[in-house]
């Protein structure tokens, strides 16, 4: 009996020693994610220059997973049209983390004069684009390889398995096709294993490099596009008492849009944007055409705040068609969900933000009314999405162009913070989860 007892006491204290191991990040991470520095820039250059558009990202693709590759990574391509997806099983226990980057660009020209400038072009919906990486995905690209690398270079002290997500079409697929994380979620890519957490980042222009930000809860709005046909009645110019006028009941719906948000939203609970982007009507100066339409889009950062704002906008725009003797037909599309961080998750791992760039460089910031997909995989985990800087030190943040311009700029020369709090949520995450049980 005693060395039953004795034999198990030492199977209990090898199992301690086992998740102590399983905690500890090693000390060499931080340098060798620093030495990282010139591949990151390399990758992230390249991307650059060689951008493609949303479910497009096929050569981008095959750069991802020949370097996934030649790291000695389990890699799937395929996964939602262009997505990759790679696996590391780490040399001790531990949970299953989920680390995602987006990998497509946007149909914009870039006006930035630097060395690896975009001069691609493609085929956006019949209509010959140009193609620039303006949203910043190519560092995430590079960020989150660099992570790849990293952990793939200590794999007998990564504790659990580390699902590596490089996905495409997070600004929207074309047209009517499927695309981006709801794709992703759809064949599978947070199963086989089961995530049990899930982690992402974004780049931001107007933040500077080497700082971090955050919010608990809600985080980035829903993005819903809204398409409103208005009927009127064909008329010549001269004489628009014989019809009903589609483009002054338009104008009338723009104005009252605005309305449900200033008058009508309780703006202290939470923000609400609605904005009209497109209005096409008309063929002709002397023609009074027949129909109208307008296109926007809706973002809130509350579910029940957003089907509110539905109803009013559907009962709005048909209403004052009708005060114009026309009639509206209203059609809301939700693109993306609020963007959650799960607030155990986020009170558990603000640490690791700090450990990884110092506590003076992390901070929580208020709500964002830009959205992102990454709302999709809170679904079906714990979620927790923040911000990286990209701004040069000492900027005006004022002065610093936004996402989605010509003039979309990021300083790359600190890429490797993101691959240093990858790292270090990866370990936190699993020390967590080992004091838990």
């Amino acid at each position: 009996m005693q060395k039953i007892l004795i034999a198990s006491t030492l199977l209990c204290m090898a199992a301690i020693n086992n998740t102590a191991d399983a905690q500890t990040i090693p000390a060499s991470l931080p340098s060798k994610a620093e030495a990282l520095r010139p591949k990151l820039i390399e990758w992230r250059r390249y991307i650059h220059e060689h951008p493609e558009l949303s479910n497009r990202e096929v050569k981008t693709g095959e750069y991802v997973a020949a370097l996934l590759k030649s790291f000695g990574l389990e890699v799937q391509t395929g996964i939602a049209k262009t997505g990759v997806v790679a696996i590391l099983k780490g040399g001790k226990p531990g949970p299953v983390v989920a680390l995602r980057a987006d990998m497509d660009a946007l149909p914009v020209k870039e006006r930035v004069d630097i060395p690896f400038k975009s001069t691609v072009t493609a085929d956006y919906l019949g209509q010959n684009v140009p193609v620039m990486h303006a949203c910043g995905h190519d560092s995430h690209v590079s960020m989150l390889l660099g992570t790849a690398q990293l952990l793939a270079s200590i794999k007998s002290e990564v504790p659990g398995t580390v699902k590596f997500i490089f996905q495409p079409a997070e600004e929207g697929p074309p047209g009517d096709e499927e695309g981006g994380a709801p794709l992703m979620v759809k064949e599978g890519v947070m199963d086989n294993p089961k995530v049990d957490a899930v982690f992402g980042m974004h780049i931001q222009s107007d933040i500077e490099v080497g700082k971090l930000e955050y919010k608990p809860g809600a985080f980035m709005a829903s993005s819903d596009w809204f398409t409103i046909h208005i009927k009127g009645k064909q008329s010549h110019g001269s004489q628009p008492w014989k019809g009903v006028d589609p483009i002054v009941a338009a104008t009338a719906i723009i104005n009252g849009l605005q309305t449900i948000v200033s008058r009508q939203s309780e703006l202290t609970k939470a923000p609400v944007v609605i904005t009209v982007g497109k209005f096409n009507s008309g063929v002709r100066p002397n023609i009074m055409p027949e129909e109208a339409v307008l296109e926007g889009t809706i973002r809130t950062l509350d579910s029940k705040m957003q089907q509110e704002t539905h109803e009013r906008i559907r009962k709005m725009a048909t209403g004052i068609a009708a005060d114009y003797g026309a009639s509206a037909t209203v059609n809301i599309d939700t693109k993306t969900l609020v963007t959650f961080n799960d607030p155990a998750l986020v009170k558990l791992m603000t640490n690791s933000l700090e450990s990884a760039a110092g506590k003076d460089n992390v901070k929580e910031r208020e709500w964002v009314t830009g959205a992102e997909d990454f709302s999709f995989y809170g679904t079906k985990a714990p979620a927790f999405f923040f911000y990286i800087g990209g701004m040069p030190k000492g900027s005006d943040k004022s002065k610093a162009p936004p996402h989605h311009t010509p003039d979309f700029f990021i300083d790359d020369s600190q890429l490797d913070l993101g691959v240093k709090t990858f790292c270090q949520l990866v370990f936190d995450y699993a020390k967590l989860k080992a004091a838990k049980k």
